[in-house]
């Protein structure tokens, strides 16, 4: 994303440096802005390379939105509260086109959290204060480990981009029993990054969860064995091979399914499969090799 030269995010960058070493020179520590105006131009200086430091908040905004009018002055007054340990980025869409182009921003307003250089979390909307103080909670809490007391990034916190706060919440949703809270969790993330391949695999692993609560392994097996055509026992008993770790089992059931059934039975099997191969990696050996006979089945 090239939204101003190269050179004039270095000039930027240098102009910053020596305003700061003047002003330790004077004895007085630098000024430090909690929130700042970006454009077209200064974005790469002011956000992206920013961020390689300290979170930066990104609130997309428009003179002619009403609900930006109430989400601002919040972001703002709770900038100003924070003491520098992230920093708020306002972004005027309508003057500065390529910004919210490259960030694909759909309707206003649109909050983002820059760290290291990427999009790690966000909303769109305008909501309530302690909504907003939540979210950053939330936030500032999964960035923890790669922040030091005052918002700069520390040396032990790793070369890699921290975890989405979503995914996060969803995973220790997950730890906690709270299913429904780690779904909403996974399509809060996958509401704004639908390649996610990790809150893929999570919502369809709760999926099988929610699925399989309440169910005998050793009930359901026994009797879908003695009840090859049943399709739903077939279908509870593929969730439970799958929960207890016999992918192929499960995916062969299925698949045999397929070949047995026609029209919406048929379509109802295969569609629960697809589900099922959405629990793991679409690289997964087991996965590939069922597609290839989901294939031979159905055509």
């Amino acid at each position: 994303m090239d939204l101003g030269a190269r050179k004039q995010a270095l000039e930027a960058q240098a102009r910053r440096e020596a305003a700061a070493a003047q002003a330790k020179a004077g004895g007085a520590p630098p000024p430090t802005a909690t929130v700042i105006d970006v454009t077209d131009q200064t974005f790469t200086a002011e956000v992206i390379e920013r961020s390689m430091r300290v979170p930066v908040i990104l609130d997309l905004w428009a003179t002619w939105c009403e609900p930006c009018k109430q989400l601002s002055p919040v972001l703002e007054k709770l900038a100003a509260e924070a003491g520098g340990r992230w920093v708020l980025a306002k972004v005027d869409v309508d003057a500065n086109p390529q910004i919210s182009q490259a960030l694909r921003v759909q309707s206003i307003p649109t909050v983002l959290a820059i760290f290291q250089g990427q999009a790690v979390t966000g909303f769109q909307g305008a909501i309530p204060e302690a909504q907003v103080r939540q979210w950053l909670g939330q936030l500032m809490e999964a960035l923890a480990q790669y922040l030091g007391p005052v918002g700069e990034q520390t040396a032990e916190a790793g070369d890699g981009p921290p975890a989405d706060p979503d995914l996060l919440a969803a995973e220790r949703a997950v730890e906690e029993g709270d299913l429904d809270a780690a779904e909403a969790a996974y399509e809060r993330l996958l509401a704004r990054a639908p390649g996610n391949a990790d809150a893929k695999i999570g919502l369809a692993g709760v999926g099988l969860l929610k699925r399989t609560q309440g169910l005998d392994q050793a009930q359901v097996l026994s009797a879908a064995a003695d009840a090859p055509d049943d399709i739903e026992l077939q279908l509870q008993a593929a969730d439970l091979e799958m929960l207890a770790g016999s992918v192929e089992s499960a995916f062969n059931r299925l698949i045999g399914l397929v070949r047995r059934t026609a029209g919406d039975d048929r379509d109802r099997v295969r569609t629960h499969l697809i589900g099922l191969f959405d629990t793991l990696p679409t690289a997964d050996p087991a996965v590939a090799k069922a597609r290839r006979s989901l294939a031979n089945a159905l055509f």
